[in-house]
């Protein structure tokens, strides 16, 4: 099941494989030596050489990692700008919509709660309209429905996450995208949990706007995060802040937004954590996401038909296609109670609850389910130990 992916190189180039069974990807996966070792370097070179000076003479390396987020999702480097973290690269689309009063945004019920509260927080200061697009009966977005709700001339947004935080649900977003396209509809995609798990092209998401995390599986440094601006709709999403690194200030009264994405920017960054994410982007390019993608979503197959055979488990996982995401329960046992004896025994998984997803779980009778998630580095073996530790909670 090794899908492309040299199981046994990877680890070893992974120091925390050594120690622990890490099935919290979908939180934060293992970085891989060449991110630490790049980072390292960046910060030692800042200790000795100053920091301006350092990020002056790094200029191509920095400029690289825009490349390589271009490359890595079909874009363009001039329609990728970086952020400090998916959220606050959201934010600055989100924010800069020139919504008014009876806007509509259509979203979806697995929507993540950072996502939702910025629309409630916009509905309540605007008045506009959030409109939350039911599931289908496989639990994805309703495709007939949304186009329904497209006819509606008052809808100004789509937005969406492609998968949820809380399960392995993976969106339609291909077919999202071409029904916001058709209904002339700007489509905003949440894609923090499939960067660097699927193998994503921009140009057949059909997306306006995509946003992404580092940290994920993508295993790069934490404080990074990324969004992708289609260049013909750049003046859809003025930009939410402005300050010295997105605009220029040409006169006592005037200033000019940068022509690109930079202008989704602002001027302070982590130049380490920058250069980090772009080695994390160049060994999933070196890989190959094509490989990735495959041997991620057999180890989540793998997964769940391992847990499905225990007794008292539950799978909670929706939709047509699902992902590397595992969320299940174990009857008798309060998630936070698998976590903690799984981690007793040198496994990392994590719990996904209510409060991230508020139009999601509770309507299935959910306040929270375990989530592991598996990335290619994990074995087949791991996912039987998780297996044998889960079915001896009975």
């Amino acid at each position: 099941m090794n899908n492309g992916i040299d199981v046994v190189r990877v680890r070893d180039e992974t120091p925390g494989c050594q120690s622990l069974v890490h099935l919290n990807n979908a939180g934060c996966a293992l970085p891989p030596a060449a991110v630490v070792d790049t980072t390292m370097d960046y910060l030692r070179n800042e200790a000795s050489r100053g920091g301006y000076e350092t990020q002056r003479d790094r200029a191509e390396q920095i400029a690289a990692t825009y490349t390589s987020l271009a490359s890595l999702i079909g874009a363009r480097p001039s329609e990728i700008a970086l952020a400090d973290n998916a959220t606050r690269a959201w934010d600055m689309v989100f924010y800069g919509m020139r919504l008014a009063p009876g806007d509509r945004i259509l979203t979806c019920r697995s929507e993540y709660g950072s996502n939702a509260i910025a629309y409630l927080q916009q509905a309540k200061r605007l008045g506009v309209d959030v409109s939350v697009i039911d599931d289908d009966p496989s639990g994805q977005v309703d495709l007939d429905l949304l186009e329904k709700k497209l006819d509606d001339g008052r809808v100004k947004l789509v937005s969406m996450t492609h998968i949820p935080t809380q399960g392995g649900l993976i969106n339609p977003a291909a077919e999202v995208g071409a029904l916001a396209e058709a209904a002339g509809v700007p489509f905003l995609l949440d894609a923090c949990q499939s960067v660097g798990q699927l193998d994503l092209d921009v140009t057949e998401l059909r997306c306006d706007v995509l946003t992404g995390t580092g940290r994920k599986y993508l295993r790069g440094p934490r404080g990074t995060g990324f969004l992708y601006v289609r260049e013909n709709a750049m003046d859809t999403f003025e930009p939410a802040v402005l300050d010295n690194g997105s605009a220029v200030w040409t006169s006592p009264t005037e200033y000019e937004m940068s022509p690109d994405a930079r202008r989704y920017e602002t001027w302070e960054k982590n130049f380490a954590a920058v250069v980090g994410l772009g080695a994390a982007v160049d060994y999933a390019l070196d890989l190959g996401m094509d490989a990735i993608e495959a041997r991620i979503l057999a180890l989540g197959d793998l997964l769940r038909r391992t847990l499905t055979g225990i007794k008292g488990v539950r799978i909670h996982d929706l939709g047509r296609s699902r992902c590397g995401i595992v969320s299940f329960t174990v009857e008798g046992f309060a998630p936070d109670d698998v976590k903690r004896v799984l981690a007793g025994n040198g496994v990392n998984v994590s719990v996904s609850k209510s409060t991230s997803s508020q139009w999601d779980l509770p309507s299935r009778g959910l306040a929270s389910v375990v989530r592991a998630s598996a990335h290619y580095y994990n074995t087949e073996s791991e996912i039987e130990h998780v297996g044998s530790l889960v079915g001896g909670l009975r």
